[in-house]
């Protein structure tokens, strides 16, 4: 029987993509670039892999702000700072926020239920500007947000610092709900608990393999009541 389950928060819950799309796009305005969808695209790829490359202990979280925008700025010949593009995007992305479709309604029909954390690589300044509009933080017993706890997703001493400031923490009765195989499944695995993968596109496993997918938020409700 499922009590505790920890939620990714970007992809997951707020829809990230909508929200990184309309902070980069003003702060190419406010660098004074045109915000293409090439141009958009290309950012795109270069956050991804820094992400990943932090995800691996290879750089660290200032490293993925500046590297993704200096890659950038290299690939369209543009003389900007990549730490100022950084300051600007930070403080575009942390107003306002975008649901993934159903979380709202999802999260308030089980949190009285069970007991629901946030887990999040996110920027601790990003995430809680958005979490302070969306109105579901009552919904959680507890946030934790990476550039706080001190370590990454997958890193298992960031679940087990999350696990140690749980109540009666049992692994047997914890879940980690998220859309990221690298992160959010990899790491519930190498903490020893259930994984349920988020995966709204159909995309197929790599070798880390979930024990449960779902592609619609609609089916977590009936999902943790079997587990």
């Amino acid at each position: 029987m499922i009590k505790t389950v920890l939620f990714d928060l970007d992809d997951t819950i707020l829809d990230f993509k909508t929200s990184e799309r309309i902070a980069l796009s003003k702060t190419l305005v406010k660098l004074n670039i045109e915000p293409t969808e090439e141009i958009i695209e290309k950012y795109s790829k270069y956050n991804i892999s820094q992400w990943k490359r932090l995800e691996l202990g290879e750089i660290n979280r200032e490293e993925v702000k500046v590297n993704r925008y200096k890659l950038l700025f290299d690939d369209i010949g543009v003389d900007a700072s990549p730490k100022k593009a950084t300051e600007i995007y930070e403080e575009n992305l942390a107003h306002g926020h975008y649901f993934v479709d159903g979380a709202k309604q999802m999260l308030n029909s089980i949190y009285n239920d069970y007991d629901l954390y946030l887990v999040s690589n996110g920027a601790k300044r990003v995430q809680e500007g958005r979490l302070a509009t969306a109105d579901i933080s009552h919904c959680f017993k507890g946030i934790f947000i990476s550039e706080v706890v001190g370590f990454e997703k997958p890193n298992v001493k960031f679940f087990e610092n999350v696990f140690s400031q749980i109540e009666n923490f049992d692994r047997e009765q914890t879940v980690i709900i998220g859309d990221s195989l690298s992160s959010d499944i990899k790491g519930g695995k190498g903490a020893k608990i259930k994984t349920v993968w988020f995966n709204p596109n159909g995309l197929e496993c790599d070798d880390i393999v979930p024990d449960y997918q779902i592609s619609s938020l609609d089916e977590i409700k009936p999902l943790l009541a079997t587990l």
